[in-house]
């Protein structure tokens, strides 16, 4: 008796507590009418229980506030320190409120006979439910556990700021409700109301009022936590396997009332048959996709949390461990975040003019290159925006329409650094074909593709520094060579020297040439290890007859024939550094064709001078063209040292020229190297350094 009247002084003086110091707010004055419909149920129960003013039947009253505790303890959970959407509660929320509230009408029309009997009552504290009130208080508690679960999704979303302003709030609520839920499970359990258990809810009402006053007496202001989309997203998907859960204890009742017209296998085919379809409509990912639009749509202004997506993009970017995962990573979040099947990552090749697909993410292989005066690349360029299949772009959708309807491609975002367009990235088609996307999304898209190319950067950045050490530690061991070289020279100086002297004897004369044929097989050891990497320091310039330098150097080709055609040309250069050149364009084409395949040099002129190198081997592909051909190291050869194209490249530029490759895998392949016209190379001579 004593729990029973501190619990409803308590409530009662909390709800006056909560209404003096909230007034100026609504949602927060609500947290004051549950603890005074607790107070009033407290009140009832205890006037039942105690047989005061027996005329009054206390328990129907009781009965009537039970039935408007679930519709209260929700709006309380829903609205209480939350960031309420401005155009309100979802239709399924209110929906979900109007059936809360309309259990009132429960007690209001039917008597309490219809819901419970209890024959000994108040000698024996058991109230004995009916089949109505047996569902009746079904319904209940699934409303009292709902309200639970917003009020742990409160608690769990509240910032470190918020916490501790709402803890107490929350726990007392969560408290009171804890303990409805338990009362109530138990009545469903033995299918009746033990009213035994009344002392236990009287004191944790106590004690949930005494952390509501304490609450506000130390703190006064507002705490708004708003529910993140992943915990909304968890709480739909607990809510779809509850169904499920309560779908298998219907099967239950099913056999139970229904014996043998409801067998046990047809009934363990169903709960199995069921599961599978909840695991398979859990794991769709249209179906996931579809019911995120929902929810962005109904609870969310913005589409996207974009705190949770910002901090997972760059979780992803930090645990790449090359440049082709950090390609994959990008790709795959745009997926992930945007609900597409598949993308790919086109960065542009220098002195190529074209884009190549360097990144593939869920896609089959992509072997498109895309023009620089492409009008897509126009579009990206010039709007610098997101680029939409959807939209009405006849030009760039006609002059693409094979391979964006091959890729399904959806949207292309572009890649910047600074004002050049460097690359842009294809999403492939929608997961949920209807999903409307507005500049919301093309904001995201856009603010995602900033990132991931200033990580691009670095990564390349990294690589070029990565190429440079190994230069430089090709220069150490180049060092050491020359000090082996000098060590080397000076031994066959004194071999020279001493020969002088012993020349006519016949002992110096064998040991002279077993020190002159050692000396030799060191050097070519050193030589074969140093390779001449790099320019030559000083070239020595003057007319080269190119056609006749690429005769000359197509005769040093043993075992196959190399055609050499074109008109003479003149160039300015240093004929032993443009024979290597020659010669290893030669011996590379040679090793990519098939024996009895043609091999042609062509030596011409169109503006300036060049030279043509063509075979019609194995060919290569796009993304090695880009990624390898020309870069320091990388060789597909078992004996080469992969720096072969990358001095030819250095020994052209130093002549003020340069390389140009088109190559198709299988066809074949064209080098072509362009010279500066003879005046221009005779300026070049000048400013040679001495």
């Amino acid at each position: 008796m004593a729990l029973s009247l501190v619990a409803i002084i308590l409530l009662l003086f909390a709800m006056l507590r909560i209404i003096r110091l909230e007034r100026k707010s609504a949602c927060r004055t609500l947290l004051a009418i549950p603890f005074c419909a607790v107070a009033f149920l407290e009140f009832f129960d205890f006037a039942a229980l105690y047989q005061f003013f027996p005329e009054v039947d206390w328990k129907r009253l009781s009965l009537g506030v039970e039935a408007l505790l679930p519709a209260l303890w929700l709006l309380v959970s829903l609205t209480y320190a939350r960031d309420l959407p401005e155009r309100g509660l979802s239709r399924s929320t209110r929906l979900m409120l109007a059936g809360a509230f309309a259990l009132v009408l429960v007690p209001v029309l039917m008597p309490g006979e219809a819901l419970y009997y209890a024959p000994d009552f108040p000698l024996e504290r058991m109230l004995f439910l009916t089949d109505v009130g047996y569902y009746f208080y079904v319904a209940m508690l699934v409303l009292l556990v709902v309200a639970l679960m917003n009020l742990e999704s409160t608690l769990v979303n509240a910032s470190s700021e918020a916490l501790w302003r709402v803890k107490l709030d929350i726990v007392a609520l969560g408290s009171v409700l804890a303990v409805c839920v338990f009362y109530y499970t138990n009545a469903l359990l033995y299918r009746s109301l033990n009213m035994e258990l009344v002392p236990l809810r009287s004191l944790v009402s106590i004690i949930a009022a005494l952390m509501i006053v304490y609450s506000r007496t130390h703190w006064r202001g507002t705490a708004q936590v708003k529910v993140s989309q992943a915990v909304l997203l968890k709480s739909v998907v607990l809510t779809v396997i509850a169904g499920y859960l309560l779908l298998l204890g219907s099967i239950g009742e099913g056999m139970k009332y229904f014996g043998a017209l409801f067998p046990r296998v047809l009934a363990l085919s169903l709960g199995f048959i069921a599961g599978m379809l909840l695991l398979l409509l859990l794991l769709s990912e249209r179906a996931q996709r579809e019911l995120k639009v929902f929810l962005h749509k109904h609870f969310y202004q913005s589409k996207y949390d974009y705190r949770a997506q910002w901090l997972g993009l760059t979780e992803r970017l930090a645990n790449f461990e090359s440049g082709d995962g950090l390609l994959r990573l990008v790709l795959s979040a745009y997926c992930d975040i945007f609900g597409v099947r598949g993308g790919a990552l086109f960065l542009h090749q220098d002195g190529c003019g074209w884009f190549c697909a360097t990144g593939i993410q869920e896609l089959e292989e992509v072997r498109v290159t895309i023009a620089a005066d492409n009008p897509l690349i126009a579009y990206l360029r010039d709007r610098r925006w997101v680029f939409c299949s959807r939209d009405d772009n006849p030009e760039i959708l006609e002059a693409n329409c094979r391979w964006l309807r091959e890729l399904k491609v959806s949207f292309a975002i572009p890649l910047f650094e600074g004002e050049a367009l460097t690359g842009f990235i294809v999403l492939g088609e929608q997961v949920v074909p209807d999903e409307e996307y507005r500049y919301e999304d093309y904001d995201l898209m856009k603010a995602i593709a900033r990132q991931a190319s200033v990580a691009i950067q670095h990564q390349r950045l990294s690589e070029q520094l990565t190429q440079a050490k190994a230069m430089e530690a090709v220069g150490n061991l180049a060092t050491f060579v020359v000090h082996d070289l000098k060590n080397l020279a000076a031994t066959v100086s004194l071999v020279v020297e001493n020969a002088r002297e012993h020349l006519d004897n016949p002992e110096f004369q064998k040991d002279m040439l077993s020190s002159l044929g050692n000396t030799t097989r060191k050097m070519h050891t050193l030589i074969g290890r140093l390779r001449n990497l790099g320019e030559s320091e000083l070239l020595h310039m003057r007319p080269v007859d190119l056609l006749a330098l690429a005769r000359h150097s197509a005769r040093q080709v043993q075992g196959r024939a190399v055609t050499v055609q074109g008109t003479p040309e003149k160039v300015i250069g240093d004929e032993e550094e443009l024979e290597k050149v020659l010669l290893n364009l030669f011996l590379n084409a040679v090793e990519a064709s098939e024996p009895g395949t043609q091999i042609v040099a062509e030596v011409g002129c169109a503006d300036s001078p060049y030279l043509k190198v063509s075979d019609s081997g194995c060919g290569m592909s796009p993304l090695f063209i880009r990624n390898e051909l020309f870069a320091p190291f990388k060789t597909t050869k078992q004996a080469g040292l992969g720096i072969g194209l990358y001095q030819c490249r250095q020994i052209v530029a130093a002549h003020g020229g340069r390389i140009e490759v088109c190559s198709v895998e299988g066809e074949g392949t064209v080098f072509t190297v362009w010279f500066p016209s003879p005046a221009l190379g005779a300026e070049r001579v000048i400013t040679q350094p001495a």
